[in-house]
């Protein structure tokens, strides 16, 4: 039920249009294909270095099957060698030798041979295969992991991009208003139906609003290198949110998001994981008081042409036979081991409850800031009309001259300012869906086909 969670949202329409040339980003035509998130999202898969990273460590664990299968397979060795001999041979206290092999003699020999030995009971190898298997269900979980935290990040830094854009465009049209403001404020002090106090609020909110424009370009740029270092290229123009969406409240509540996460969550499974692995090391320590049996083999060729006792050998040894080992002291350290491995069970078990606390705050505070959002919407929505009465009357108010010229700017800055949150928080609650499903261990790139699916790409 929960892995099929469609969200809709609702956003203002957005084009990033800039007057001053000065700060103006790149633009493309109504006819370009603009670039979405899902296009940023396949870019992000063939060139983020920490997805590479976790794919590449991911590949290597693979390898510790084939490690593992290899400890219950028969293990091959030859060996060989040559030699060759100077000997001195001398008599002590007495006469000649009676076999004659008193002096110097020279010889050479060689060697080579092949030992075979196949594990027929080892109690250790059998459990390093469990635990192979168990690392490399760990290696899939990191790499599933890394993949969500890809999604999570690529949709954050494409928003980050979108919510810089139109700050850029708000600015833009404050300070055209401003301006505008001032002209006025200017013209009416020339004829003096105003105090030159209003020629220098506009002046003074014109100079603000300039700086603000600079902080917003560079913020801009940040969010642009923030997707560079994703991707491996700057974004073109991004496509913007439909303006017809619409936010609607979650049908399910909390303690069912909470369920869904404990069941689903990778963070909780790794170190599940974890746990399984450290119960394996226990079993693979008490292993070691076991005998362990083995089927050997062996033959062996040892020539050589001469002694110290003057003659050769020519020696051809073959066997095969069981090789039974059991184990009675090691001065304690086998028992020093299996003590070692329970405490460090006792570690994974901690670690994973407090993953699973962890998992549990992160899925609630995606949760209650999607609900803020969708909570925000609704009142922003509210405040932007407000805020654009109070503009429409401010100014009526000015005309009649029972307004002043900072009375203007004031009801301006506030209509920009809800606007601007506004957008904000549409933003924030299209990225609060994906970090709610992050954090409940359920996102997918679907849900991404789903948000891409409300974007403008032409």
């Amino acid at each position: 039920m929960f892995k099929n969670l469609i969200f809709t949202a609702v956003f203002i329409c957005s084009t990033a249009v800039f007057a001053d040339e000065t700060f103006a980003v790149e633009a493309l035509t109504i006819k370009d294909q603009r670039q979405s998130l899902l296009d940023t999202y396949q870019q992000a898969l063939s060139h983020d270095a920490t997805l590479a990273s976790a794919l590449s460590a991911n590949q290597s664990a693979q390898e510790l099957i084939e490690q593992g299968k290899a400890l219950y397979l028969p293990n091959v060795n030859f060996s060989a060698g040559v030699n060759a001999t100077q000997a001195d041979v001398r008599y002590l206290n007495s006469g000649p030798s009676p076999f004659g092999f008193a002096g110097n003699t020279n010889y050479e020999g060689y060697n080579y041979g092949i030992n075979a030995t196949q594990p027929i009971f080892r109690k250790q190898n059998l459990v390093q295969i469990d635990q192979a298997k168990t690392q490399v269900s760990q290696a899939d979980k990191q790499l599933a992991l890394s993949q969500q935290q890809l999604i999570v990040r690529t949709t954050q830094a494409y928003f980050d991009v979108l919510i810089a854009q139109d700050k850029i465009d708000l600015i833009n049209a404050q300070k055209a208003a401003i301006l505008i403001q001032f002209e006025q404020a200017k013209a009416n002090f020339d004829v003096g139906t105003s105090t030159i106090t209003d020629v220098n609020e506009s002046q003074a909110r014109y100079d603000l609003i300039v700086a603000q424009q600079i902080a917003a370009t560079n913020e801009y740029q940040v969010a642009r290198y923030t997707i560079q270092a994703i991707t491996g290229e700057l974004p073109k123009l991004l496509a913007v949110v439909k303006a017809d969406i619409k936010a609607h409240n979650l049908d399910q509540n909390m303690d069912q998001w909470l369920d869904v996460a404990t069941h689903n969550n990778l963070n909780i499974q790794i170190q599940q994981d974890t746990v399984k692995f450290a119960e394996q090391e226990i079993d693979r320590a008490e292993a070691a008081h076991l005998p362990t049996l083995d089927a050997v083999a062996s033959y062996n060729d040892t020539y050589s042409n001469g002694s110290s006792y003057g003659f050769g050998s020519d020696l051809k040894n073959g066997t095969i036979g069981l090789q039974l080992q059991i184990p009675l002291y090691q001065g304690g350290a086998t028992t020093s081991r299996v003590r070692q491995a329970v405490l460090n069970k006792q570690k994974t078990l901690n670690d994973v409850e407090f993953a699973r606390r962890q998992a549990e705050l992160e899925t609630q505070r995606a949760y209650l800031n999607l609900n803020s959002s969708i909570a925000q919407i609704k009142a922003y929505e509210q405040a932007l009309i407000s805020s654009q009465s109070q503009v429409d009357s401010t100014k009526l108010g000015y005309e009649v001259g029972v307004r002043t010229s900072v009375d203007v700017l004031n009801a301006q800055q506030q209509f920009f300012s809800a606007k601007r949150d506004l957008l904000q928080s549409r933003y924030n609650y299209l990225v609060n869906i994906i970090r709610l499903k992050a954090a409940s261990g359920i996102v997918a790139e679907v849900d991404l086909v789903d948000i891409n699916q409300q974007l403008i790409v032409k």
